[in-house]
């Protein structure tokens, strides 16, 4: 069953963003968005409602009223320009809290929080931290204008060139502006491991690996001096 969601925000553009960024998030469906706390008080009296994007300073009804009215409110994603109000967020049991302009791999953090809360079997993210492992667990990785799905289990190695990285596959290599760094905190650990400043592998993708070195589809990569004692590790453990 899909995760309904409602998005609540007096900016109209906001709406707009959450509806886009959400396109990506097939397990979640948005039955309706209202631009103040009053409306989504009265949709909330008529529609089953899991998930609500609140905007927290609204005229009228601000978005912490509203939680605070609801007998049983489902689970809060605060949406606001004003980090200030984060601590009263989270007092509310908020799932997460998103400032403005909220970008694209943020919102993706707050997605797997979401996913993990309502026990999905799938996460998402440019590349969140999978909770298991399966045939469609995948990440998004913005390629040029396009955000392009990746089976986790497809990926060779990571490499980092500069402020881009290179996602590397049997099939494909592609290219994002990304810090290697971020990938690295969301892929599962114990399905990846970091080798060196430049490069993470897939420990499954591994053929044969040295002192100094391990090969993946007959190429050679490197393993940093700092990371010698945990890649032996992982790659024993494996």
């Amino acid at each position: 069953m899909k995760i309904k969601a409602l998005i609540v925000d007096d900016e109209p553009h906001a709406i707009e963003v959450i509806e886009n960024y959400l396109q990506h998030v097939p397990e979640v469906e948005i039955v309706g968005s209202c631009q103040d706390g009053i409306k989504a008080f009265q949709i909330l009296q008529q529609k089953k409602i899991d998930l609500i994007f609140l905007d927290v300073k609204m005229p009228g009804l601000t978005g912490t009223d509203l939680v605070k009215s609801l007998k049983s409110p489902p689970k809060i994603i605060f949406t606001t320009a004003y980090s200030e109000y984060a601590v009263a967020g989270f007092e509310l049991d908020a799932l997460d809290y998103l400032v403005k302009p909220i970008p694209f791999e943020r919102f993706l953090k707050a997605m797997d929080k979401v996913l993990k809360y309502f026990g999905s079997l799938r996460s998402v993210a440019v590349v969140e931290r999978p909770t298991l492992m399966g045939p469609d667990q995948f990440i998004y990785l913005k390629v040029e204008r396009k955000m392009v799905k990746i089976n986790v289990n497809e990926i060779c190695w990571i490499e980092s060139v500069k402020d881009y990285v290179k996602v590397v596959t049997a099939e494909r290599t592609l290219v994002s502006k990304q810090k290697i760094s971020l990938l690295e905190e969301l892929l599962p650990e114990d399905q990846f491991c970091r080798i060196h400043r430049s490069f993470i592998i897939s420990l499954a993708k591994v053929e044969s690996y040295y002192s100094f070195a391990v090969e993946i589809l007959g190429k050679e990569l490197p393993i940093g001096r700092n990371y010698k004692q945990n890649v032996q590790r992982c790659l024993k453990e494996k």
